[in-house]
């Protein structure tokens, strides 16, 4: 018999007509077709049963190990898969919702507004050494255009204007000032940290922004330090890559925490007073205030990312 629907009809016709010529009732008909129907289902099911009894064999040959592992690795790498999004995502949503609102209600405030610091401010000069603000140093300049991807471990991305801003403030002291010095933040584990006086490459060290203050002299040290995502925070003196994460956690501190700071032998004791966030193009944080004695950390904000900039502001403490 044919297997479409038509084809059956047509069959089951003709076979009625046959029995009725060969004078068999309707009831003893439809008595064998459902007997051979019967025969039919019981034959498929035992089939179906055999197969099933095939696959248990093949299965229970197979070692366990292995079958736990055909379950295993694919759920393995499903759940590593969550974890590395989640540990990616989770703390920068956590500083959005916990950390940031706070910071973005208290923002570093300047006397003017800030696209007009660079403008007044004697202390800030252009690299041509074209006082900031003039239309020398900025309507005659042609665009920068960036086809690649930046990288934050070298300083001068970490503006938005086209070259970094110098200061004037210790360009005149003595050659025999020393280069670099340490910084320790106890909350963080952050012992020995070495703060270059100057330069561009965050892999080796902090850096204390060339032409601010030196520790402890009226002003502040601005000290930029690189940050990643927490998970991957280790500021061992034993780690290689320690100032590629060195910052990472800055943003936790509390106020009142200390900072410690050692410069020429003398060792400063600072205590936080402000935590705040500002925009890339927010230089006018490099400008010194002399009437006071502050030190601010500069890192690249949220975690693992480089949206804003994070400012810890601590006082001198006599």
């Amino acid at each position: 018999m044919s297997n479409t629907p038509s084809a059956l009809q047509s069959d089951l016709v003709a076979l009625y007509r046959k029995a009725l010529l060969r004078g068999v009732s309707l009831d003893e008909l439809e008595d064998k077709i459902k007997n051979q129907v019967d025969r039919i289902d019981v034959s498929q099911r035992v089939e179906t049963e055999f197969e099933k009894k095939r696959e248990e064999k093949v299965k229970r040959r197979i070692p366990k190990v292995v079958r736990m592992g055909a379950f295993i690795v694919p759920v393995s790498f499903l759940s590593l898969g969550i974890y590395l999004v989640g540990s990616a995502v989770f703390p920068i949503l956590t500083y959005y919702v916990s950390t940031s609102p706070s910071l973005q209600t208290a923002t570093l405030l300047a006397p003017i507004p800030r696209e007009e610091v660079m403008d007044v401010t004697p202390l800030v000069i252009d690299t041509t050494g074209v006082v900031a603000g003039t239309s020398d140093s900025l309507e005659d300049r042609d665009p920068i255009i960036i086809d690649e991807e930046l990288d934050y471990t070298n300083l001068n991305n970490w503006f938005t204007s086209a070259t970094l801003p110098e200061l004037a403030g210790n360009q005149s002291q003595g050659s025999n000032i020393p280069k670099e010095y340490t910084i320790d933040i106890p909350s963080l584990d952050i012992t020995n940290a070495k703060v270059a006086i100057g330069g561009t490459d965050l892999n080796k060290s902090l850096i204390a922004y060339q032409g601010t203050a030196l520790p402890g002299n009226p002003g502040a040290p601005v000290i930029f330090g690189h940050s990643v995502l927490r998970q991957f925070y280790n500021p061992s003196e034993k780690n290689p890559r320690r100032y590629n994460s060195i910052f990472s956690t800055i943003m936790t501190m509390k106020k009142g925490e200390e900072i410690l700071v050692t410069f020429d032998g003398v060792q400063y004791r600072y205590v936080v007073q402000e935590i705040t966030e500002v925009q890339p193009e927010d230089v006018y944080i490099l400008t010194q205030q002399y009437d006071s004695r502050q030190l601010k950390l500069v890192t690249c904000t949220p975690e693992g990312t480089y949206l804003r900039r994070g400012v810890i502001t601590a006082q001198l403490i006599q």
